[in-house]
């Protein structure tokens, strides 16, 4: 089941190291690294089910 509860320690320092990742990047490079990080995390996680939520509920955000 995904997990949509705060579940990051120091969410906003997380934000800041992923906007820092970005700093120096084109809109193309910034779109692949954030590719990359999808897939990396996708790997992690594992669970066909949990990514399968997860697809949806970020595409049900776009609405």
């Amino acid at each position: 089941m995904l997990n949509t509860d705060p579940n990051i320690a120091d969410p906003d320092g997380f934000y800041a190291e992923l906007i820092a990742t970005h700093e120096g990047c084109s809109e193309d490079q910034s779109a692949a690294l954030n590719a990359r990080l999808v897939l990396l995390l996708a790997n992690h996680i594992g669970d066909r089910e949990v990514l399968r939520e997860a697809l949806s509920a970020a595409r049900a955000a776009m609405r």
